[in-house]
């Protein structure tokens, strides 16, 4: 048996590994909804992080990254919802250096080792009174029992909590590793509205945890798509606080590559929970790009069927029309001869070199009536492939964001 297949996934949480206590709590932020988060470490911990490309950063993203460059570690991470503290000015930033510092004067650690995350509506300065109610009650209700709670609170229009996790070993050490992660709209991730949180105790170095953890996203986030915007406030966290006692993993060892493999099947697992809980999803949709010139242009063509909305909207009403599909990967940017293109679903050839292939226009349509199914294209220029999680376009996607502001 290789040390991959003894991983052991479970539902996890991020009071799953030793070492951690969280707390969900209402702050009033939200209408009677939980609205904060605090998730603290035993100890300092290393620290790694992932953030949003978006040249818009919300203010939580610039101190987060300032506070990583600076201690390259951490003992907690304080998060609100329903107000994403972005493109509010000097004040937003000195709002979110306010929420690290009082996090920090309640659990008496150094402000510098407070991570701060915020996620909800643009442009609003956050409510402060609130939130430093907030924060104090957050770090009287801590305890191991908090981590399911914490995973409601960081909801915004997501309609159930996402928690993953799994059990390995590293150097003949029990290890855990346990995440929760929140999104539902704005998803398109490009680094990685998206956060996610990661805490593990396994000893890993502070540059082998920052590796493995972009690998993992790279692998993970990076490839599902709900609507393709891409959110100011993206952050993917991850706390490795050592107590499980095993010898500190570098990238050198073995151990790396077991580690790296559990972190991205956890981080799989809430991707797929992101695109699955999709505002207004109804379908999810695997696309893969297969026979490509290389790997940069099968993603070219598999981000242009997944973003289309021309495309999402034909799932939606289970339209048999893979004209859109082809039309999409035409105008992808991807090198391509269109007597050459293939199209599958379900493994099912729908176009042969170009041109329908015969399938029957109702056993597609029953391909496509299903919650999932998958589309597999064919360039036939290479050997490059990609592919990514996505879903439908619906009338209850519109609807929920033509008021979200109400």
């Amino acid at each position: 048996m290789s040390a991959h297949s003894s991983i052991k996934y479970f539902e996890g949480g991020v009071t799953a590994p030793a070492g951690f206590s969280a707390a969900g709590i209402k702050a009033g932020i939200k209408h009677d909804k939980k609205d904060m988060a605090l998730i603290v470490a035993d100890c300092v911990s290393a620290a790694a992080g992932v953030f949003t490309l978006n040249s818009v950063k919300a203010a939580p993203v610039l101190l987060c990254q300032r506070h990583l460059r600076k201690s390259r570690s951490a003992r907690a991470i304080i998060v609100n919802s329903g107000n994403a503290n972005a493109c509010t000015g000097p004040k937003g930033l000195a709002d979110a250096a306010s929420m690290a510092a009082l996090t920090g004067a309640m659990l008496n650690i150094d402000p510098a080792l407070v991570l701060v995350c915020s996620t909800g509506t643009i442009g609003l300065p956050l409510p402060m009174q609130k939130i430093k109610a907030g924060i104090r009650r957050a770090v009287e209700n801590l305890g191991r029992a908090g981590g399911s709670e914490a995973a409601r609170a960081i909801m915004t229009t997501d309609t159930v909590p996402k928690q993953a996790g799994a059990r390995l070993r590293l150097g003949g050490k029990k290890i855990i590793i346990g995440a929760m992660a929140k999104g539902a709209g704005m998803i398109a991730p490009n680094m990685a509205t998206l956060l996610v949180f990661i805490t593990t105790d396994a000893a890993l170095e502070r540059s082998a945890l920052q590796a493995a953890l972009a690998r993992a996203v790279e692998n993970s986030f990076n490839r599902i798509l709900v609507d393709g915007d891409q959110s100011t406030n993206d952050t993917v966290l991850c706390l490795a606080n050592g107590l499980a006692g095993n010898k500190p993993v570098t990238r050198a060892m073995p151990d790396w590559d077991v580690f790296t493999s559990a972190l991205t099947a956890v981080c799989r697992k809430l991707a797929g929970m992101i695109v699955k809980d999709g505002e207004g999803v109804t379908k999810v949709v695997k696309i893969e790009v297969n026979g490509a010139r290389n790997d940069a242009d099968a993603e070219k063509a598999a981000r242009s069927i997944a973003r289309s909305q021309l495309v999402k909207t034909s799932w939606f009403g289970a339209d048999p029309n893979w004209g859109r599909v082809i039309c999409a990967v035409g105008y992808s940017g991807a090198r391509v001869v269109p007597g050459r293109i293939d199209i599958f679903y379900n493994g099912r050839p729908a176009v042969k070199k170009g041109v329908s292939a015969g399938l029957a226009p109702d056993k597609l349509h029953k391909i496509i009536a299903g919650k999932e199914f998958a589309i597999s294209v064919n360039l036939h220029q290479g050997r490059g492939s990609y592919s990514i999680l996505t879903c439908d376009c619906s009338i209850e996607y519109v609807r929920i964001n033509a008021d979200y502001m109400t």
